[in-house]
């Protein structure tokens, strides 16, 4: 016997961790359409072309630039479309490709702003 008080009352049982075999495991979730790399990559190659035919379309770097706006915005309504209905590897491919292909116009239009000291979208 203790010579403290309180020392022979049962501990609360504790959860088991899961650490150990033979215990209980918790349920695992798998996503039900996994993304692969192939749609991924067609996803990017199918934005890459969208991209370069509309900045085609462009003769100087202000019209490149609002092209390039113009193919973002229905490339990311594509993606989500193809998000809800479609195939998800594809619409990441496509959203990756899109923010990539506006990124890049925003470098030159930034570039062009900071050499010259002009806004070049107006």
């Amino acid at each position: 016997m203790t010579d403290w008080p309180g020392a022979n009352f049962p501990q609360p049982a504790r959860p088991p961790s899961g650490l150990f075999p033979g215990q209980p495991q918790r349920p695992t979730y798998r996503e039900p359409q996994r993304v692969s790399g192939g749609p991924v990559m067609a996803g990017i190659g199918a934005a890459a072309l969208w991209f370069a035919l509309f900045g085609a379309l462009g003769r100087d770097l202000a019209a490149y630039a609002w092209w390039t706006v113009v193919a973002a915005i229905t490339a990311w309504f594509v993606s989500a479309a193809l998000a809800l209905f479609g195939d998800r590897g594809v619409a990441v491919g496509v959203a990756v490709t899109a923010s990539v292909g506006l990124s890049i116009a925003a470098g030159f239009v930034g570039h062009r702003w900071i050499v010259t000291g002009n806004w070049p979208l107006w």
